[in-house]
Parts: structure tokens; sequence; C-alpha cells
């Protein structure tokens, strides 16, 4: 169902109230029989983040999401010496307040989830990392694939293509298609210009489709039970799950909207004339970017998955010598076992239709930040150069009473990450 909305409203509403909120420290141990096992994290301090570092961060959030087509967010930034806040800032497009409760599309931090079922199916002796991906993945026409294992697949070094961007635009026309995993992956298999697979870190999407159709098959499960098997329920993650095919709003209710601004003939967006997209069918992006969520979900799930690659408490071998991002990006930035790490922080970035993902947590201090804008056409590196921005805010936060803050920052500042965005805004705004 496609539905016409009016340019985006002014993002300077006032925040909805801060929730405080503390983040279970739990997470997943090998993640086998639904067992979990108990890692220290530290606390988050009680009450509120001060008032100066909320302006911060809600300043940050709305004037990026102008710059890019949205009009409501949710936000969450948990920083144990000092506080937290989840808010939802904005409205939707017809003037509706967000809430921090609603529900989204987390896109790629699906990713994450993904390679946690397969470790976890490692780790009960279902599959191996090895294993090659045609020992479970058959008869796709035209797919080259001989050479790649599973865990090239959840670490995104397979070498192959993308699914091409035109066919991910081209589904706006069409959001409650059901498709099947295969035929999406073939789209990306069909295409020249594989890498050696195992050499470089791509993260494609090809890639991790396949990785969900090899671990269904192998399980005789499908992906929405192995979510719930090794993620979700481990994790009591309550809001969190890869949603039925049948197109729909994300689950649970009450739901973020969620825009996408189509091309003009000018090329460029219309940004005056978005279009509602919350109701898609998960389908199109199934172990890739499927799952929908929480933000207080994101925020619980980021800090667990952090805390799984800290050396001094859990086995890192799944997270051991990560790939650079790009060759020439910053040496700060890298990839490995389905997660990126950044500075000190690990986590995912996402984007799906009609939202703009990112959740972060670092293992040492339990900095956590979770953000969703919700427009996605410009893609996850806009939530994450948010996240990234919000990051460097709240590293620097005061002390609460009785608390003492660490050492600690991002090498990066929040200028860095915000300055970019404003230079290639989507959506341009005023000056002054």
């Amino acid at each position: 169902m496609i539905r016409t909305v009016p340019r985006a409203r002014a993002m300077r509403r006032a925040a909805a109230a801060a929730v405080a909120s503390v983040l279970a420290m739990t997470v997943l141990a090998g993640c086998t029989s639904g067992e979990t096992a108990k890692v220290d994290v530290p606390a988050l301090a009680d009450g509120k983040l001060p008032a100066e570092t909320v302006s911060q961060l809600t300043d940050i959030v709305t004037n990026t999401a102008a710059q890019y087509g949205a009009t409501g967010a949710i936000v969450g930034v948990w920083v144990p010496w000092s506080g937290s806040w989840v808010a939802g800032i904005g409205t939707d497009a017809q003037g509706a307040d967000v809430s921090a409760d609603m529900s989204f599309r987390v896109g790629g931090i699906t990713r994450e989830m993904t390679c946690d079922v397969l470790h976890g199916m490692v780790d009960d002796h279902i599959v191996k990392l090895d294993d090659a991906v045609n020992t479970y993945v058959v008869g796709i026409p035209g797919a080259a694939y001989d050479g790649i294992t599973l865990g090239m697949l959840c670490d995104g070094t397979s070498g192959l293509p993308n699914v091409p961007g035109s066919l991910r635009e081209s589904n706006y026309d069409t959001l409650d298609r059901v498709w099947q995993p295969r035929e999406l992956a073939s789209f990306g298999l069909s295409l020249a210009g594989r890498g050696e697979p195992g050499a470089a870190y791509d993260g494609a999407d090809t890639g991790y489709l396949l990785l969900g159709m090899a671990l269904q098959q192998a399980s005789g499960l499908n992906a929405s039970e192995l979510y719930a098997k090794y993620v979700t329920a481990p994790l009591a993650l309550a809001s969190t799950q890869l949603p039925d095919v049948v197109g729909a709003d994300p689950t649970p209710a009450p739901a973020l909207q969620g825009l996408y601004s189509p091309l003009t003939e000018s090329g460029m967006r219309a940004c005056d004339a978005s279009i509602d997209v919350t109701e898609s069918s998960s389908s199109a992006g199934f172990t890739d970017s499927g799952v929908t969520s929480t933000i207080t979900d994101l925020g619980r799930y980021a800090i667990a998955v952090a805390s799984k690659s800290d050396k001094k408490t859990m086995p890192a071998e799944r997270f051991e010598n990560p790939l650079a991002v790009s060759a020439d990006g910053p040496s700060w930035y890298s990839a490995k076992g389905g997660s990126l790490f950044a500075g000190s922080l690990v986590g995912q970035k996402g984007a799906a239709p009609g939202y703009s993902t990112a959740a972060f947590s670092d293992p040492t201090t339990g900095l956590t930040v979770a953000v969703a804008l919700n427009n996605g056409t410009a893609g996850a590196d806009i939530a994450q150069s948010v996240a990234f921005a919000l990051a460097a805010v709240a590293s620097k936060a005061p002390a609460a009473s009785g608390q003492t803050a660490p050492d600690t920052g991002m090498p990066w500042t929040v200028e860095e990450m915000i300055q970019p965005l404003a230079a290639r805004a989507m959506c341009p705004q005023p000056q002054g």
C-alpha cells in the first residue's frame, strides 16, 4: 500500500519525555538451547543524562533527520557513569508525535543476528564455519559461489556482488511483494565482478541472504525460528523478530511511520512528496535486513554483541583479525563476524524501506547508542554517522553523583561526523 505524505514538518519539536531504562546485562554464551550467561558490564547510573548533554544529542538527531527527509526519529543513549536518554523525536508525516516505544525495521543490524545463529549452530555441532555454502544451497541458475564458506558469508568476505541497487529502488513500487530468498540472491549471484573469497571485506547483502538459506537448510527451521532460538529468547528481546512475509507494518504496534523520497525528473529527491512505506514485506530483507525491533531492544542487543567481542569476558574467535571496511577508509573502522568496529565501539548500521538505523556499544565502558530515522532513502550511513556523533557527545558526559567518568573518547569529533552530512544533504535546509 502506497500513501503520499506532505513535506516533513520542522524537526525542532520538543523530544518526547526521556525514558530512563536499565539494560539487562545478559549476553549470549554460545547461544545453545536457549541458555544465557552473565557478564560484567558497567551498570547504568540512576536518573537522566544532564539537560545540556540531552540538548546536544537532540540537535544532532533533529538537524540530520531534516536533512535526509525524516520527520521523526527514535534514539537511545546509555552512559553508565552519567545516565540515559531514550526518546521519540518529531512526528509522523501527519503530525502525530513519535514515541520511544514504536517499532521499526532494523535493516543491516539483522546481519549480526544471522551471525549469532551461525555461531550458535556451530556450537551445537550442526554446521562448521568452513562448510562450503554449496553444501546447503544448490540449484540457483548462474550461481558462482564455489570456494565460499559459511564463515565468509558471515564475515562479509564472500567476494559476491550486491543485489543491484536498481532492483532495491524498484521494490518501492511493489512493497507487498513476497520474495523468495533464492530469487533475491540470484540477482547478485548473476552479476559479474566477483572478488576472491576471503580476501577482503565487501559486506554484500547477497552473502547474508545465502547464509540464511544455508542455515535454514541445515537446521530444518525457518529463519524466524532460528532467531527466536539463538537470539531473541536467550536475550529476552520480546520486541524483536523476523516478521511473517505478508506485507505489514513493523511489529509490535505501534510502528514508527517509514518514509521514502522518490527521484524527480531532475534527479533530485522529492522531499516535498515523500511516500509512506511503513507497510512492506520482510521477505525483501530476509536474513540480511528483515528484522523489526524497538530502540530499547536494540540497545540491549548492541551491548550483548559488544560484550561478546571483549576478550576479557568471552572467547573472541568470531571477532579476531577484523578487516578494513575499505582500503581508503579510516584505520579505526573495520569489520568481522557480522559486526562493524569503530574505535572502541562494536555494532552495525542498517537501511530498510522507510528506515535508517544504527546501534553500537563499547564493551569496556558500556556506553551504548541506538538510533532510527524514519526515512531510509539515503541509506545506512546516515544513521551510522548520527550514532557516531552521539557517541562522541556521550563519551564526554559528566559523571553523576557518586560515579566516576572513565578516561574515554572517540577517534572522531562531532563535527567530523555531522558536517559531511550537512554538505551532501538529500533535503537541504534553509540557512540561519
